[in-house]
């Protein structure tokens, strides 16, 4: 098995920590974001953990639930 560097867990977990962010600005829960985005609440806890590599395809639906557009939420793991 193909374990990830330090440098990828540590993108995942800004990533989840960017997502997380977003979520409290917005007021929102993890289930009112997952029923937002059409997501599992699960899967949303497992985003801000930094336990999920995200795709392109969800981190556009995360986006658009919290109102915001992809670039916003990349631009927090540069």
């Amino acid at each position: 098995m193909l374990r990830m560097s330090v440098p990828d867990e540590k993108l995942k977990r800004t990533f989840g920590d960017a997502v997380r962010k977003y979520r409290q600005q917005a007021g929102l829960s993890q289930e009112a974001l997952a029923d937002r985005s059409g997501l599992h609440r699960t899967y949303i806890s497992d985003i801000e953990r930094g336990d999920r590599n995200v795709s392109l395809v969800n981190i556009r639906r995360l986006a658009k639930a919290l109102d915001t557009v992809p670039s916003d939420l990349l631009k927090e793991v540069q």
